[in-house]
C-alpha cells in the first residue's frame, strides 16, 4: 500500500460518501475530483482532462442527440401508436409488450428516454385494459435496464469499453454484449411478465376510476360534450384581433381549443393568431349569449369538427406536478403559465373530481392531474421540465410516418449497423449519425444543444480521469489482488460473480455513470491475476451496472414511474431481488459458455 493508492483510495471513498448523501451535485463533485488529481499529480496534467474527448463522451453526448431525433420527428410517437395495436390482450400480454417496446427502444436510446417515451402509451393502455399502472410501470422501467444490457449502447458499457481500449485491450463492439446481454434481456422479460403479475403491487390513485377505462383523454375528462362554438360574425368587435389583444381568455373567460377557418381546424392555436370575420371559434367556459351578441359572436355548431382534440401537430396530455415540483401552492396565472409554456390547461383532475372554472386561480397540488392541449414540440420540452411529469399522451389518428422520421429511423440504424459490421467506430458512427440529424432537419442546432444532458456529460468526463488514477497508481492491481485472494480458489467465474454482485450493489447507491469507472480497472487487473480473458471480466462489471433493480433511486427509469404508479421503496426489492437472481445466474452460464471464463 503506497501513499498514491491510499490517496486515490480514500479519494474514491469520499466520493462515494459525497454520492450518498447528496452533499454535492454529481457533476460539480467529479469537476472538483479533477482538481484534486492534478493538484496532487495523481494524473498527469495531459491527461487530466483528456475525458472531455474521449470517444465513450462523444458516443453518449451523440446518443442524446440521435435519442431526440427520433423523439421530434415523431418516429418514437409512430412506435407507441404501434405498441397500443400491439398490446392488444389480457395482462401477461400487456406486461410483455410494455416490457419488450421499452427494451428494444434502449437498444439505441438513453434508457431514461425510451422510459419516457413509452410511459405515455402505458398509462393508456393501464385504462383501457382496466389495469392498475403499478402492473406496468415497473416492468416498464425494468425493461429498459434489460434492454440495454444486449448492445454497446448504454452508458456502463461504453465506459468499460473505454477502460478497455485505455488498458491497450480491445474495446467492445457493438455485438460484443449480445452473447450474454441478450440471454439476460429475455429471461428478465420472461420473468416480469410470467411472475411479474404475483409480485407487482395492486396500487390505484384514489379516485381514478373517475377516468374511465378505455376512453381517450378528452373522453375521460368528458371534453368533448364541453366544446362550444361561436361564429365571428361580420363586422365583430374582435375581429381583426389576435386571441390575445381580443381577451378570448382573459376578458370573455373562454378557453379557445380551436378555429375553424374554410374548412380547416386550427387546433390549439397561438395567442398571437387573429381571429377574423366568418371565423368559427371552438372554446370550453361559461358565457352569457347576450354577452356574446355584444362581441359580435353567436352561437352556432361546425360540421367540420369531429371531435378531436388531438392531431399530428397537436397533443392533448395529462401532466402531473412531479415530486419535488417547486410549483405545489401557486396558480397557473401565478407562474405565468401559459406565456410560459405556450400550453392550455383544459381542466385538473383532482380526488375524483373534475375542474374546469376558474383555472386560472386555483392552486397546484401534489396528487393533481392537468389536462393539457399544445403543440407537440411545446410538450417535449415540458417533458425535460423538472417541475412535470407527462402521464399520457392522446396522440391522435394513427397516421403515416412523416418523411423526416424515416430518416431520424435511417440514421440511427447506420449508427447500429456500420460499427456492428467493423465499418467505422462507434463514436465514429455516432458522431456522422447526430450532425447529419441537424443536416436533414430532423431537429435544428439549437434543439441539439438543448438534447444534451450537460450534467451527464460533465459528471462522466470528470470521473474518467478518477479510473484513470486508480490503474496508474496501482490501487486497481492491489485490489484486484485482494480479489483474486478472496475468490481466485473456486477459479475466474466466481471473481467475475463477485465483480457482478460488487457492481450490482454499488449501482444502487451510486450510478451506472460513476461504478463501471472505478470497478473496470480493478476486473481488468484481477484478469490479469488469473490469466483470464479481461474483456470478459470487465463484462462482469458493465452488466452489474445494469442491474439497477432494488431501489427507486438506483436508476432514474425507475424514479420516473414512482409517482404515476404509486409505487412504495420497497416495491423495488420486491420484484428486483428474485429477477437479480435469475439474472445473476443466466449471466455466469453465458460468461462460462460464451467468453470461455470457469
Amino acid at each position: 500500500m503506497t501513499l498514491p493508492i491510499a490517496l486515490v483510495l480514500a479519494l474514491v471513498g469520499a466520493a462515494a460518501l459525497l454520492l450518498i448523501t447528496e452533499r454535492l451535485r454529481p457533476d460539480l463533485l467529479a469537476l472538483l475530483l479533477l482538481v484534486v488529481l492534478g493538484l496532487t499529480g495523481l494524473v498527469a496534467p495531459a491527461d487530466l482532462f483528456a475525458g472531455f474527448s474521449r470517444n465513450a463522451v462523444i458516443t453518449i453526448l451523440a446518443l442524446f442527440i440521435i435519442t431526440d431525433g427520433l423523439e421530434r420527428t415523431g418516429a418514437t410517437r409512430w412506435l407507441g401508436q404501434r405498441l397500443q395495436q400491439a398490446a392488444a390482450g389480457g395482462e401477461t400480454r400487456t406486461v410483455l409488450v410494455v416490457t419488450v417496446a421499452t427494451a428494444v427502444l434502449s437498444l439505441v436510446m438513453n434508457n431514461i428516454a425510451a422510459a419516457a417515451v413509452v410511459l405515455p402509451v402505458t398509462i393508456g393502455l393501464a385504462r383501457q385494459r382496466q389495469l392498475p399502472p403499478s402492473k406496468l410501470l415497473i416492468p416498464l422501467s425494468f425493461g429498459s435496464l434489460l434492454g440495454g444490457m444486449a448492445t454497446l449502447f448504454t452508458t456502463a458499457n461504453i465506459l468499460v469499453s473505454n477502460t478497455l481500449a485505455e488498458n491497450h485491450y480491445q474495446p467492445y463492439g457493438v455485438l460484443d454484449f449480445a452473447l450474454v446481454g441478450l440471454p439476460m434481456a429475455l429471461a428478465g422479460i420472461g420473468f416480469l411478465a410470467v411472475f411479474g403479475q404475483r409480485l407487482l403491487p395492486v396500487r390505484v390513485r384514489e379516485g381514478r376510476e373517475s377516468l374511465r377505462p378505455g376512453n381517450s383523454l378528452a373522453e375521460a375528462y368528458q371534453m368533448r360534450e364541453l366544446v362550444r362554438a361561436v361564429y365571428v360574425k361580420p363586422g365583430a368587435a374582435l375581429a381583426g384581433l389576435s386571441l390575445a389583444a381580443g381577451g378570448w381568455g382573459g376578458k370573455l373567460g373562454l378557453n379557445v381549443l380551436g378555429l375553424s377557418r374554410g374548412g380547416a381546424i386550427n387546433l390549439a392555436p397561438a395567442r398571437s393568431e387573429v381571429v377574423r370575420e366568418g371565423d368559427v371559434v371552438l372554446f370550453t367556459g361559461h358565457i352569457d349569449p347576450q354577452e356574446l351578441e355584444a362581441y359580435g359572436l353567436i352561437f352556432t355548431e361546425d360540421p367540420g369538427w369531429t371531435g378531436q382534440l388531438a392531431s399530428d401537430e397537436i397533443s392533448l396530455v395529462e401532466v402531473t406536478l412531479a415530486p419535488r415540483s417547486s410549483l405545489a401552492g401557486k396558480t397557473l396565472r401565478e407562474i405565468q403559465f401559459r406565456d410560459r409554456y405556450n400550453l392550455s390547461v383544459l381542466a385538473i383532475w383532482r380526488e375524483g373530481n373534475t375542474l374546469r372554472d376558474a383555472l386560472a386561480e386555483i392552486p397546484l397540488r401534489f396528487g393533481d392531474a392537468l389536462l393539457m392541449q399544445g403543440q407537440r414540440s411545446r410538450i417535449q420540452q415540458l417533458r425535460k421540465n423538472p417541475n412535470f411529469l407527462v402521464l399520457e399522451e392522446d396522440v391522435g389518428e394513427a397516421g403515416a410516418l412523416p418523411r423526416r422520421a424515416w430518416v431520424a429511423l435511417g440514421l440511427t440504424a447506420a449508427a447500429v449497423i456500420l460499427p456492428a459490421a467493423n465499418l467505422l467506430p462507434i463514436a465514429q458512427a455516432a458522431f456522422a449519425a447526430a450532425c447529419l440529424m441537424v443536416l436533414f432537419n430532423c431537429l435544428s442546432m439549437d434543439e441539439a444543444y438543448e438534447s444534451i444532458e450537460w450534467k451527464s456529460v460533465f459528471l462522466i468526463a470528470g470521473m474518467l480521469p478518477l479510473g484513470t488514477a486508480i490503474a496508474g497508481t496501482g490501487a486497481a492491481a492491489l485490489i484486484g489482488q485482494w480479489l483474486v485472494s478472496g475468490l481466485g480458489g473456486w477459479g475466474p467465474l466466481a471473481v467475475a460473480g463477485g465483480l457482478f454482485l460488487l457492481a450490482t450493489l454499488l449501482t444502487q447507491v451510486l450510478s451506472g455513470q460513476v461504478t463501471p469507472v472505478v470497478l473496470a480497472p480493478i476486473a481488468i487487473a484481477a484478469a490479469e491475476h488469473l490469466q483470464a480473458d479481461p474483456r470478459g471480466m470487465a463484462m462482469a462489471v458493465a452488466l452489474g451496472c445494469s442491474m439497477a433493480f432494488l431501489t427507486p433511486i438506483s436508476h432514474s427509469a425507475n424514479m420516473l414511474v414512482m409517482g404515476p404508479g404509486g409505487y412504495k421503496f420497497g416495491d423495488y426489492a420486491r420484484v428486483g431481488l428474485p429477477l437479480s437472481l435469475v439474472l445473476l445466474v443466466v449471466f455466469l452460464i453465458g460468461l462460462a459458455v460464451f467468453w470461455g471464463i470457469h
